[in-house]
């Protein structure tokens, strides 16, 4: 998705992300947000295929997608499913309350950056990649 999008979403995650935990019960407190976030796709969605298509109707298209979705390719499919799916959605949170919390996955220990351009000051013996 486009950056737009991406702050659009953020500024969701931002507001909400203090009510999810991680725990196997859903809370009923989920259900509203869940659904102020579907609106809030659906509209993005629509109003940038409306830029790019005079007359779009969202209902239409919803019903045709339906019809041929074994012609839509599974990446594309699979996105627009991703939106309406509700543990993605609750993953999508915690993973910001995790960031948010500073728990967030931390890959920089296991990282080695190493230069594969040859320095003439550098002997070639400490210029090679390693892993």
């Amino acid at each position: 998705m486009d950056d737009e999008f991406q702050v659009l979403q953020r500024s969701f995650l931002d507001k909400h992300y203090q009510e999810f935990e991680d725990t196997e019960e859903n809370k009923l407190a989920y259900t509203p947000i869940f659904n102020e976030y579907l609106s809030l796709v659906e509209k993005y969605i629509e109003e940038q295929l409306l830029e790019q298509i005079p007359g779009f109707n969202m209902a239409a298209f919803t019903t045709t997608l339906k019809h041929h979705k074994d012609e839509v390719t599974d990446d594309i499919f699979n996105m627009l499913r991703t939106f309406m799916d509700f543990l993605a959605f609750k993953e999508m949170f915690l993973d910001c309350r995790a960031e948010k919390q500073g728990r967030g996955l931390d890959l920089s220990g296991d990282l080695v950056v190493t230069s594969l351009c040859k320095s003439p000051s550098m002997p070639a013996s400490q210029n090679t990649l390693r892993h």
